[in-house]
């Protein structure tokens, strides 16, 4: 006669789960449309990522003779479109972002510490709430340039567009970032600065030539996203150190941000 048993999943195993069940953590649809909500209620916010960046290309790169001059496989009005897109898009991702400290500030983040979610879960979220209004401040400004006069290979429109919003990643970890290190009352005040320096010496409003500042240039955080954008409308090709680039600062702001939310947990 035999006896068979069966064991009993233990609370821990049964809560635990798998490894990558408990990296995601709290992680669910509702927090997700909660904190688009949020984001998309925030007027300033909406304006400066939805609303500048075709304003600045229909300023900047409308001339008739951008219109009639060729730039790669394209024309400039094209070179100056994707330009502008990705600043919309890195102003979209990075205030998306950065709304963590507004949060601090309401004790929005002291009730999420109450809840079962994970800083990887957290992050996740913001990162995607923060590249669905990065991706809608890069069709707005396509379509402006669309209508007004930007021409270029179909692929050119597609791998640019793709490139300049997943790029812009970097970026909502970089307003997570800053989101834990700036006070909540002037957050945007300091960053809005921050975004427009690191825009000219990354070469996306003036193109970069030889020299001191084109180096000094492949070492800031926007440098790798500006080439890797606009590499399929011109003829240079993909470019590693651009590359390497994105993914080094990809890194340091992942990695920052991360820390700063289990700082900030640790403290209640």
């Amino acid at each position: 006669m035999t006896t068979t048993t069966t064991t009993t999943p233990t609370h821990h195993e049964r809560t635990e789960g798998p490894r990558g069940r408990r990296l995601l953590a709290g992680f669910n649809g509702t927090f997700l449309r909660i904190e688009m909500r949020r984001l998309l209620r925030n007027r300033r916010t909406v304006f400066f990522a939805l609303v500048m960046p075709p304003l600045f290309f229909l300023i900047f790169g409308t001339p008739a003779e951008y219109k009639s001059t060729s730039a790669g496989h394209g024309n400039v009005t094209a070179y100056v479109m994707i330009s502008m897109a990705v600043y919309g898009a890195m102003l979209a991702t990075t205030s998306g972002g950065a709304m963590v400290s507004v949060e601090r500030a309401l004790g929005w983040s002291r009730q999420l510490r109450l809840t079962p979610l994970n800083p990887v879960a957290y992050i996740l979220t913001k990162v995607l709430v923060a590249l669905t209004l990065g991706l809608a401040s890069v069709v707005i400004v396509y379509a402006v340039g669309f209508v007004s006069g930007a021409h270029a290979e179909a692929s050119v429109w597609v791998e640019t567009a793709l490139v300049a919003w997943l790029g812009s990643s970097v970026f909502a970890a970089f307003g997570l970032f800053m989101g834990y290190l700036l006070p909540a009352e002037n957050v945007m005040q300091i960053l809005g600065p921050v975004l427009a320096v690191l825009a000219f010496a990354g070469g996306l409003f003036v193109p970069l030539t030889d020299g001191v500042f084109a180096t000094i240039a492949r070492f800031t955080p926007l440098y790798g996203l500006a080439e890797l954008s606009r590499a399929p409308l011109g003829d240079t090709g993909f470019s590693l150190v651009a590359l390497l680039n994105l993914v080094a600062w990809a890194a340091v702001f992942v990695t920052g941000a991360a820390v700063m939310f289990g700082r900030d947990t640790a403290r209640v």
